[in-house]
């Protein structure tokens, strides 16, 4: 078998992969086809079987997938939706919230799709200070201040 599959069809093999990679957009075929143009490059530097070879490429595709799990997959949760904010998210302050009126908060990531909104508070906070959301009333959020502790 050795004399059948020959080091560039590892690098064929490999190029397919990552050609295929580009149409479904997920990274987790570009781990295996990396894996087998490592295999590749093993097998052209060095004399190896293609049980060795084989052996190889699950080998490091395990680790590629594993890679996949950890790294990727989490991160595909976007930041911005509906399900996807929290009440203890915080913000800042950009314009003056007194008791009972309507004052701007600003917040790294989108709540409910947007960074700024309008929102009020039972106290006074200034512009500049660090918020967190108590409760959503439709479009009005209801901050309060960040105790520092």
């Amino acid at each position: 078998m050795q004399d059948i599959i020959l080091w560039w069809h590892w690098i064929v093999f490999g190029i397919a992969l990552l050609i295929a990679e580009i149409f479904t957009g997920t990274f987790f075929i570009l781990g295996l086809g990396v894996a087998a143009l490592i295999v590749g490059l093993f097998s052209f530097l060095f004399i190896i079987t293609f049980n060795t070879e084989l052996l190889l490429w699950i080998i490091l595709c395990l680790l590629a997938i594993s890679l996949w799990f950890k790294f990727i997959k989490g991160r595909s949760i976007s930041q911005s939706g509906q399900s996807n904010y929290r009440l203890d998210t915080t913000g800042v302050v950009t314009k003056e919230i007194k008791p009972n009126t309507r004052g701007e908060v600003l917040f790294n990531f989108p709540v409910l799709g947007n960074t700024k909104w309008v929102a009020i508070s039972k106290e006074n906070i200034k512009k500049g200070e660090e918020i967190k959301i108590v409760k959503i009333n439709g479009e009005l959020l209801e901050v309060q201040k960040i105790k520092e502790e």
